[in-house]
């Protein structure tokens, strides 16, 4: 059992620190309606390590992050340009289309890079079972700079999310702060691209949202809850991952969708049981 403690005390701080940054950012997703906006920037982001690869930078160093962030904050240029409530064009028409545009660039360059494929599935699949603590250590700090930000703005950012329009009437320039909100969220997708891949990256985002923010409508209760629930998927991945030799990332993955549906069924029988009380 020491052993086992001691192999998976690295990865379970790292998901520890994306359940901590990607669950607050998940609630924010979900109350802008965007729902897919992570997806897109997890692969802008991806996109920016394959064309680092090309030119010959491996993924984790320094260039090949300066690529993907790069990537990612033209992404986030984009998503805080085109947010314009009430347009022809909703944005997730936009975010779809850069998503798509994304995966297939993405694509096109790793079938012109050596081993594109091998590097392609690390990248939606994730190697946090083998991170190191040089690689927690740094992401923590990164990510707890981006959480005191947010925390120090987080009012504004709540009105963003919640009362777009009413934040437009007081005279806020509605596209600066998005684009800072955008860009702090690609800083942090880039960095969790790398370790934990394209789908536990989106699963962190959507899945504990999805259920704190049914369960409640106070922002600290919601991030308690989508907290909670990260953790728990994360315990069981890991344990799964090691127990049975599974990829960890699609384990951390499978673990959060089955909590998800657990919570679906157990509202699902208590909705009938408050309409029928025979």
């Amino acid at each position: 059992m020491l052993d086992i403690l001691q192999f998976l005390a690295a990865p379970f701080a790292m998901s520890m620190v994306l359940v901590g940054i990607l669950g607050y950012f998940g609630l924010h997703v979900l109350r802008r309606e965007v729902l897919f906006v992570d997806l897109a920037l997890a692969q802008i982001a991806a996109m920016g390590v394959v064309i680092a690869f090309l030119f010959g930078h491996q993924p984790g160093t320094a260039a090949s992050f300066v690529f993907s962030l790069g990537a990612a904050t033209l992404g986030a240029a984009i998503f805080s340009w085109t947010r314009v409530p009430g347009g022809r064009v909703p944005q997730e028409a936009i975010i779809g289309i850069t998503y798509v545009v994304a995966s297939a660039a993405t694509i096109v360059v790793a079938d012109r890079a050596p081993e594109g494929a091998e590097h392609l599935m690390d990248l939606l699949a994730g190697s946090i079972l083998w991170v190191g603590w040089p690689r927690v250590l740094r992401d923590l700090a990164v990510c707890a700079l981006v959480g005191g930000f947010h925390f120090v703005m987080r009012r504004r950012f709540i009105r963003l999310s919640e009362d777009v329009e009413g934040v437009r009437a007081e005279g806020l320039n509605v596209r600066w702060w998005d684009f800072l909100f955008y860009l702090s969220f690609g800083l942090v997708i880039t960095l969790a691209v790398e370790v934990a891949g394209v789908l536990m990256v989106f699963a962190y985002l959507v899945a504990p949202a999805i259920i704190a923010v049914t369960s409640s409508d106070h922002w600290g209760t919601r991030l308690v809850l989508s907290w909670a629930v990260g953790v728990a998927a994360s315990v069981l991945g890991l344990f799964a991952s090691y127990q049975w030799d599974l990829p960890s990332g699609p384990a951390i993955v499978s673990s959060l969708g089955v909590l998800l549906l657990l919570f679906a069924v157990w509202r699902r029988l208590t909705r009938d049981r408050r309409v029928d009380p025979a």
